[in-house]
């Protein structure tokens, strides 16, 4: 039997629930920061509002305060009734009593006088404008209670919780504990990951490559998924075939405490897989029902979750997509889950027998057209795309017009 053979082949469901438990404690760390760096960050805590939303009962329009029940009392015959202005309210004063029968000029957020529970916009005056304390007003009668009023805790009470732990951190919510008067706020901290890519054949852009060498795109790709994720690369590596020298950096590695190991290359069944000789005894080697992507790998080593992707460059990428993100979405709360479409497919696909095939594809907004073959090889292909089709396991071609689910890469 051959090695392959003997390794567990999972679904890609079931292979994306054991990424997120493997991750499951990358969620605990905490650290405080301040509103300005604040944005895309996962609240921690719950926020608890320490006073109410209005914080008092204050007036949505300029106009002029009064007791509703005085502009129905004072009914005149040309549908109006008279009021005396008396000192105006300025936003930011806290003013004094409104008697009966009296107007408060009162400006957009300014607080209503106590006794006042309705505010006309100036517009509906006469005469027009703000005239001078003392000076008589018209008003228009039967002016409703409440009317262009902000009660006091209608946005929220003060003791309500404002904001729930684990919610992604966007503008309003921000806006919101400030308004709240938080300065900062206790969010998530960002994962930190150590990145490998292996393989003697592999030498880093800028080097001298050999004539049966390639350039490693895999750094650059992980180092910006996970950037575009939230997460800190703490360091990248080119690994070599030899187990004895991956095995060293590794060690030496773990002592930078990092959160997450993540490497690419050195999980499949050839001679020299250097990530599964050193990792098999402290974790999982599986082939997934999925292309590109099939070989996959778990561990835990010097205590950090070790998440192992294959090599090929468009193999990496979309295990990626497939696990790792999603992972830390669930996780972390960041980043934020790739938008999910159907689609109808422009052209004919065939599907693979038992496994899900990762399509990379150009979404127009009305058709779903593959970008370049199915081979993990095609980066440039790859590169094209905006979009990741998944089509499911099956033996009949799908015809043109086929719906298709996506998930959407930008």
């Amino acid at each position: 039997m051959s090695r392959h053979a003997q390794h567990p082949v999972r679904s890609v469901d079931e292979h994306r629930r054991a990424v997120v438990d493997a991750l499951r404690d990358l969620g605990a760390r905490v650290e405080t920061v301040l509103l300005g760096d604040a944005l895309g960050r996962v609240l921690a805590e719950d926020l608890v509002a320490p006073l109410s939303l209005q914080p008092f009962d204050n007036s949505q329009m300029d106009g002029f305060a009064i007791r509703a029940a005085d502009s129905r009392a004072a009914r005149g015959d040309d549908g109006l009734a008279s009021f005396v202005v008396v000192a105006p309210v300025p936003a930011g004063r806290v003013p004094g009593p409104l008697g009966a029968g009296e107007a408060a000029p009162v400006m957009t957020g300014a607080p209503l006088p106590m006794g006042a529970d309705a505010v006309v916009p100036v517009e509906e005056a006469l005469p027009g404008g703000f005239p001078e304390p003392g000076s008589l007003l018209r008003l228009p009668v039967g002016q409703p209670a409440g009317r262009f009023v902000r009660r006091a805790g209608e946005d929220v009470a003060e003791g309500d919780t404002a904001l729930v732990a684990g919610r992604r951190l966007t503008p309003a919510r921000i806006g919101l504990a400030a308004a709240l008067g938080r300065a900062e706020l206790p969010v998530r901290a960002r994962p930190r990951a150590v990145v490998y890519t292996t393989g003697d054949e592999v030498v880093a852009p800028g080097a001298e490559r050999g004539p049966a060498q390639i350039f490693d795109a895999n750094a650059a790709i992980l180092g910006a998924q996970l950037a575009e994720a939230g997460v800190e690369v703490a360091g990248a590596h080119l690994v070599s075939d030899d187990p004895g020298a991956f095995a060293a950096r590794l060690a030496q590695d773990a002592d930078g405490r990092p959160d997450l190991f993540v490497s690419s290359g050195g999980v499949s069944e050839g001679a020299y897989e250097v990530v599964r000789q050193v990792l098999e005894p402290h974790g999982e080697f599986v082939h997934v029902a999925m292309q590109p992507g099939g070989p996959q790998g778990l561990a835990l080593v010097h205590g950090v979750p070790f998440v192992c992707l294959p090599g090929n460059p468009v193999s990496t990428l979309v295990s990626f997509e497939m696990f790792l993100r999603p992972a830390l979405t669930e996780v972390v709360g960041a980043p934020a889950p790739r938008a999910r479409r159907t689609g109808p497919l422009a052209e004919p696909v065939r599907p693979l027998p038992g496994r899900t095939q990762v399509r990379r594809a150009v979404w127009d907004g009305a058709t779903v057209r593959t970008a370049g073959g199915p081979g993990s090889h095609l980066l440039a292909a790859a590169a094209r795309a905006n979009a990741l089709a998944l089509v499911p396991p099956g033996e009949a071609e799908l015809p043109a017009g086929t719906p298709v689910e996506l998930l959407l890469l930008d």
